[in-house]
């Protein structure tokens, strides 16, 4: 008796994007039979006929994400991104550090790619999203430095106090 995966049997049969574009160019374009078709596809030929008779729609998108893990968490991770609206870009939650918090502060189960693909559409739809561009510098041992300007908030005092930063470092200094 011979044992076939229906998995494996079913996978097989699946019609991919190419194999509609193929159907339908081998017979409009090219003029092949219906069955001609079936046998180079390895389909019936009732499943030529389908894909002949109708165009292929495509695939369709999710429409909207739900998250069901999240739901309790949500508002949460809202606040947590509008308030880095004002705060300097360097300080701001990313997706592993709101991961990080939400496991720390709240026993979070779910997760971390959920987390990232939540986040990620906050951003957007708050306005936080901003992309921080890197250009690799390659300084001369000894000759040159790399120099950064920035901004944090420290607490000085039990006042949130807004400082300007300078750092220098000679190349390899670090290394």
């Amino acid at each position: 008796m011979l044992n076939i995966n229906p998995m494996l049997e079913a996978e097989r049969r699946m019609l991919t994007v190419d194999q509609y574009s193929y159907i339908r160019t081998a017979h409009r374009v090219y003029g092949k039979a219906i069955k001609q078709i079936a046998r180079e596809t390895g389909h019936s030929k009732n499943t030529v006929k389908k894909v002949l008779r109708g165009e292929y729609s495509g695939y369709k998108p999710r429409i909207g994400q739900a998250y069901p893990v999240l739901a309790p968490y949500i508002r949460t991770i809202d606040r947590w991104l509008k308030d880095d609206k004002d705060r300097p870009k360097k300080q701001r939650h990313t997706a592993v550090r709101v991961f990080n918090r939400l496991k720390q502060e709240h026993a979070f189960q779910g997760s971390e790619t959920t987390v990232r693909r939540y986040v990620r559409e906050a951003k957007l739809r708050l306005g936080v999203s901003g992309r921080e561009v890197f250009i690799p510098s390659d300084p001369q041992t000894g000759v040159e430095a790399e120099v950064d300007w920035g901004n944090c908030i420290a607490i000085l005092g039990g006042v949130e106090t807004r400082l300007k930063l300078f750092c220098m470092r000679s190349k390899f200094s670090g290394k």
